[in-house]
């Protein structure tokens, strides 16, 4: 009997309704099963409980930073996906997400740059 693969999971933080739609659509496509949500709070609860496979956060969460999330979802699981987006390019961010093991995606972009962000991050790990 052949033993299926799981289907690989993805937290989704944004809290712009159409964005965090958008990406919940790509990566239903792509063949995760998504789970999305609109706060820091509802998040960090999330990665507590079911660290996903796919971290993808908004890095303005309110009084919150992505990042934060981005390294609690590693300190429950090491191997977690996590990429933090903005709108705003500043160097010092792009180099605290790389040294967290963040990527680092600027919005807006499209689902084939972050399809090739994560296959370049599965080359590189």
């Amino acid at each position: 009997m052949e033993q299926e693969t799981p289907q690989p999971t993805a937290l989704i933080v944004e809290d712009d309704d159409a964005v965090r739609v958008m990406l919940e659509r790509w990566l239903i496509e792509d063949g995760y099963a998504v789970v999305t949500c609109a706060s820091f709070e509802a998040a960090k609860a999330r990665v507590a409980a079911a660290p996903p496979d796919v971290l993808l956060t908004d890095v303005r969460l309110g009084a919150f930073n992505g990042l934060q999330l981005a390294i609690l979802a590693k300190q429950h699981r090491e191997d977690t996906l996590a990429i933090v987006v903005t709108a705003f390019d500043d160097t010092s961010l792009r180099r605290e997400a790389a040294l967290c093991g963040a990527l680092y995606l600027l919005k807006p972009f499209t689902i084939e740059e972050l399809r090739e962000s994560m296959r370049r991050s599965a080359r590189v790990t």
